[in-house]
């Protein structure tokens, strides 16, 4: 089975399942410049798709049309980059000695990757014995250039990073705040490992409600002061809500205006991923600069959204805008959540999905007194009631978002069968 992607010219571009995993286990590539010269489209193409991956945001790309002598003429009157990229056709001695000539004006600390179109042993080690960094035989794939550059510039023995997951609601109330703390709190007590929850919303998040906290400083202190973040400085921010479970809490105030720049958050989040496995992300409804940033750079991203026209005309915008964004990466997982409410006209499951191209991860029915008795009481659905179905629903959510389990095809619940027949009288 393949991925869907659009490149940069909105082609419809195949991506094998195992680059689509290969990708999702890369770390960020550091802000370098990267310059390609190519002398194929079939090359060049690939690249300029890699430019726009998610992992390449820091990193500045540009492609030019020409191989090794056009990179020689060009670097006589400019400076070299962090990275060049090199498409040959010549045959393996002339590609040599090209290169000789192409050192003779390249600053030394400027890493080479070579694309050559000979699968020769013995190019291959005159290439690394003259300090190329690689060389990779056409064709390629997007895949394969995001991974060469990241092997370079990526320091191999660095800690892992956690996974980052952002919940987003196609609609304000839908629940999806809820829904991201509970699958957090999941999956901090499933798994013995560390989960922190950041609360987007300055202004009006709940997670200091839903977890009885009261945390003196948190989110805004992290956000406002993005010279001071560091795994020491986040440390003395985050709320402890159990175990294994953290909270960078929202000051829920209006005392100030909370604008950002695109880049608000990525420096916390980043610090986020390097002290915990698992970072939920409780990204409010609004479209601005610096949520379309977040959505795009997150590992996972969640949409929860009710069965109702409005909801699905946005969750619709949301999927179509975030393939755009994210080429190379899956679609957003989709929650229904407050299905069945009496009364109110739905669109079925089914109908909801079909123009999404999206199965639901799961379809939560509506269950006031449940979630209305776990908010008031500032706990977590499942220490009010961890035998009930919406629990295990859940449960199963935390294990397929932290990559334990595959998402199974959803099964028709007793519910919607009882609702639809409800219909059918009605």
């Amino acid at each position: 089975m393949s991925n869907l992607a659009l490149d940069t010219d909105s082609e419809i571009v195949d991506l094998e399942e195992g680059d689509v995993a290969a990708l999702g286990a890369l770390r960020p590539v550091p802000r370098i410049s990267v310059q390609a010269f190519c002398e194929t489209e079939s090359v060049a193409n690939p690249i300029e798709r890699a430019a726009s991956d998610r992992r390449m945001t820091k990193a500045h790309v540009k492609v030019h049309m020409g191989g090794v002598p056009t990179a020689i003429e060009f670097y006589q009157s400019a400076a070299t980059p962090n990275l060049i990229i090199l498409e040959s056709r010549e045959e393996p001695r002339q590609l040599i000695a090209s290169l000789q000539r192409l050192a003779e004006v390249c600053d030394q600390s400027t890493r080479v990757v070579v694309i050559g179109h000979y699968n020769d042993v013995w190019l291959y080690r005159e290439l690394m014995r003259t300090g190329i960094s690689e060389y990779v035989v056409a064709p390629i794939s997007m895949a394969d250039v995001v991974s060469v550059i990241a092997a370079i510039f990526v320091d191999p023995n660095a800690a892992p990073i956690g996974r980052s997951i952002a919940f987003v609601g196609a609609k304000g109330g839908v629940g999806s705040s809820t829904i991201a703390h509970n699958v957090a709190w999941a999956m901090s007590t499933l798994f013995t490992s560390e989960v922190v929850v950041a609360d987007m919303d300055l202004a009006f998040g709940t997670a200091n409600i839903n977890f009885d906290q009261d945390p003196a400083q948190g989110i805004a202190e992290a956000v406002f002061a993005p010279d001071r973040i560091d795994e020491v400085y986040l440390d003395r921010l985050l709320a402890q809500c159990a175990e294994r479970l953290s909270l960078l809490a929202a000051p829920s105030t209006l005392d100030r205006t909370y604008d950002f720049d695109a880049e608000a958050f990525s420096q916390l989040i980043d610090t986020a991923q390097r002290t915990a496995p698992c970072v939920v992300l409780d990204v409010p409804h609004i479209w601005c600069g610096w949520s379309k940033t977040t959505l795009t750079q997150a590992d996972e991203i969640v949409i929860t959204a009710t069965p109702e026209l409005a909801n699905l005309r946005n969750t619709k915008n949301l999927v179509d805008t975030l393939r755009r964004l994210r080429p190379n990466d899956p679609p957003p997982r989709l929650i229904i959540n407050q299905a069945g409410v009496p009364k109110r006209p739905e669109i079925s499951i089914e109908d909801f999905a079909e123009p999404l191209g999206i199965e639901p991860l799961a379809v939560i029915p509506f269950e006031p007194q449940l979630f209305g008795s776990a908010s008031n009481n500032g706990r977590m659905l499942g220490e009010m009631d961890a035998q009930n179905a919406i629990v295990q629903s859940i449960n199963e959510m935390a294990h397929v978002l932290t990559g334990r389990a595959e998402s199974r095809q959803r099964k028709k619940s007793g519910l919607e069968g009882i609702l639809e027949r409800l219909k059918i009288k009605r």
